[in-house]
């Protein structure tokens, strides 16, 4: 499975985060201890929506929708 998912920083509310992966559990650890450049600064993380695909290229295509204008829209008023 491959997960598309929305976090949220815990300390400022305003930060959020859109990524995908197959190992879900693991992703949160690492945002979370600071393996990634771009949320390091806003940890801690907590997880706030996830969807499963079956395939890589479907959660790749859903995450570069919902880093879209439209995409945006959507995740603020159905996801968050």
């Amino acid at each position: 499975m491959f997960y598309v998912y929305l976090i949220e920083s815990e300390k400022f509310p305003n930060q959020r985060y859109i990524g995908y992966s197959a190992d879900l559990k693991q992703r949160l650890t690492d945002h979370n201890a600071g393996y990634s450049k771009h949320t390091s600064k806003f940890k801690p993380w907590k997880l706030v929506t996830y969807i499963a695909f079956s395939d890589e290229t479907s959660a790749k295509n859903f995450e570069t929708y919902l880093k879209s204008g439209s995409g945006q829209a959507f995740a603020n008023k159905r996801l968050w």
